[in-house]
């Protein structure tokens, strides 16, 4: 990053994650907020509110990334829909750098995991990567021969919204199937998973938790199913065996050198992993059934690393472009 700075943002479906950005990647100012139940008003302002904070820290930023979970149109750096905020048709990149003054560049936030850990992470080296961030929802980010893959329009990658099951769940907000990989393993389906676990095993460390009128969202289910608790570990392992259908259909798709997997699901660690591996080994064609399935290395901070990072590559091309 040649010793400049940029502030990367990942807006996530609950969490809104803001750091600045040096060479390494360093992180020199970070802070967390919830995004929860905003309307897209209230997270404009949001947005504003601590993009000013991260520049009071670090003014001399250079330039702001957004990583947004939703369809991007890069052609204007418009929200074109999100499944889980209110952002559809939004020119969203425009708005922001009118209020802060900065260049700003607007992509999906499963797109920027994947350059962050190409360029710093697990995948460094790695010339073909598929990478899913599940968290409240499931993102796709795609490196195909070396080099960040979006599309036409820059919508490519909803891995999330892949159908694996044509008669499973309702998927969620505005996606309109049935039985994607999102409804069938995202953080928000092991709560709903979770909550029927804790209802027919009422003595289980969730039907417990339930009882005390704990909420059973995804986290409390990987917390309880890491304690060793059985209706727990049942939710998180059928997780895995769905997750590993749809990693044999990507390894049969692309052929990657490798599968990364992150967000905040990825807290359950091996018990998610193992069923999920055991999948592309006896689902996916040779030799694609041996393709290596790992955990991210950056953890929480990929998006927000992986923003700060665009936003530092598309202002050298623009001062490039400009000589």
């Amino acid at each position: 990053m040649s010793g400049r700075e940029a502030i990367g943002v990942d807006l996530g479906g609950t969490k809104m994650l803001v750091g600045v950005v040096g060479d390494g990647p360093s992180v020199l100012y970070r802070n967390l907020v919830s995004s929860r139940g905003h309307s897209s008003n209230q997270l404009i302002a949001l947005l504003e509110r601590e993009l000013r904070a991260a520049l009071s820290a670090r003014p001399q930023a250079a330039a702001v990334g957004l990583g947004v979970p939703c369809t991007i149109d890069r052609r204007g750096g418009v929200c074109v829909g999100a499944v889980h905020l209110p952002l559809a048709d939004l020119p969203l990149g425009e708005l922001v750098a009118e209020r802060i003054g900065l260049p700003v560049t607007v992509d999906n936030d499963a797109n920027l995991a994947a350059l962050a850990e190409h360029r710093y992470g697990v995948a460094v080296g790695a010339d073909d990567v598929v990478l899913l961030t599940i968290g409240t929802g499931i993102g796709g980010g795609l490196i195909i021969d070396g080099r960040l893959y979006r599309g036409a329009r820059g919508a490519g990658g909803e891995l999330g919204h892949t159908v694996i099951d044509l008669d499973g769940p309702q998927c969620h907000g505005n996606c309109p199937n049935s039985g994607c990989l999102e409804s069938l393993v995202s953080g928000t389906a092991l709560a709903r998973d979770g909550l029927d676990a804790a209802q027919g095993h009422p003595d289980s460390e969730l039907g417990r938790a339930l009882a005390e009128g704990e909420e059973i969202d995804g986290s409390r289910v990987v917390e309880a199913a890491r304690a060793g608790d059985r209706p727990a570990l049942e939710v998180v392992s059928r997780a895995g065996r769905n997750l590993g259908v749809a990693l044999a259909g990507f390894a049969n798709c692309f052929d990657p050198d490798l599968i990364v997997l992150g967000g905040g699901v990825m807290a359950a660690g091996e018990l998610l992993l193992e069923p999920a591996r055991s999948g592309v080994r006896s689902l996916a064609l040779a030799p694609q059934d041996e393709v290596p399935v790992e955990a991210a290395a950056l953890g929480e901070k990929a998006g927000m690393v992986g923003a700060a990072t665009m936003a530092l590559d598309e202002l050298v091309r623009s001062e490039e472009a400009m000589r």
